[in-house]
């Protein structure tokens, strides 16, 4: 499976799920995937890099409610492109300014 396309499709929940409350300042890196054919499974741990606490907040939820709905969201999808059960976890992080940091773009691969 493709760590891009994983990422790709969280991003797009991430707009979808909070009505672009969240600007282009959010990007998503995939921290782990692995497969485990026994169980059917691929787990995929991703990070979401925002730039504020308030727009952690807003990707959080109250109650984890928000990160929740964009996790669901992003998991049946790629369960379809995929083809196996997927354990997806998400944590939001704050990077202050990454989009104006040259080395933190080209470490969250821009």
């Amino acid at each position: 499976p493709d760590t891009f396309l994983a990422a790709e499709i969280i991003r797009e929940k991430i707009f979808i799920n909070t009505k672009q409350e969240i600007p282009y300042s959010s990007a998503v890196t995939i921290t782990s995937m692995s497969e485990n054919p026994e169980k059917k499974l691929l787990s995929i741990h991703a990070s979401i890099h925002v730039e504020t606490e308030s727009q952690k907040g807003i990707i959080v939820g109250r109650g984890g409610a928000m990160i929740k709905k964009i996790g669901e969201a992003a998991r049946a999808e790629l369960e379809r492109l995929f083809g196996i059960h997927i354990f997806l976890g998400l944590q939001a992080k704050v990077d202050k300014n990454w989009s104006k940091d040259t080395k933190a773009l080209k470490k969250l691969g821009y």
